[in-house]
């Protein structure tokens, strides 16, 4: 009986880091970057990249944000999309740690955030689930 309630814990816990992971992943592609909801993101990829296009780069990275979000949801590949989501938003979180900390929300504590993200990514990904 108890492996049982452990299982339908473990499945309901799954469900909903899946939707906060995907959820996360949605609002900062289409509100903060497709819909250009938070200006902050356009100045990080401008700094980063080139101000020339950084109307249109951000709009792809949201875009690409969103395809992310409709992957998790997906459930196809799972641990290979975890793998991808650990190394965006690692790789991600130095860049603009190292060129751009004055625009991140929290500054350079955005990078402890985003390491709970990876772990939370981590823990559903290859934890919870037993593929």
């Amino acid at each position: 009986m108890v492996t049982v309630i452990n299982c339908k814990n473990q499945l309901l816990i799954r469900k909903i880091l899946v939707w906060f992971i995907a959820l996360v992943w949605l609002a900062n592609g289409l509100f903060c970057k497709v819909l250009g909801l938070v200006p902050r993101h356009e100045q990080i990829v401008a700094r980063i990249l080139t101000s020339t296009y950084s109307h249109s780069l951000t709009i792809l990275i949201g875009i690409s944000e969103i395809v992310m979000a409709i992957w998790i949801l997906s459930r196809f590949k799972t641990r290979l999309n975890a793998i991808v989501q650990i190394v965006v938003i690692a790789t991600m979180n130095v860049i603009e740690f190292i060129f751009a900390p004055d625009l991140l929300l929290w500054g350079k504590f955005n990078s402890l955030f985003a390491f709970i993200f990876i772990l939370i990514v981590f823990i559903n990904g290859f934890y919870l689930n037993k593929k």
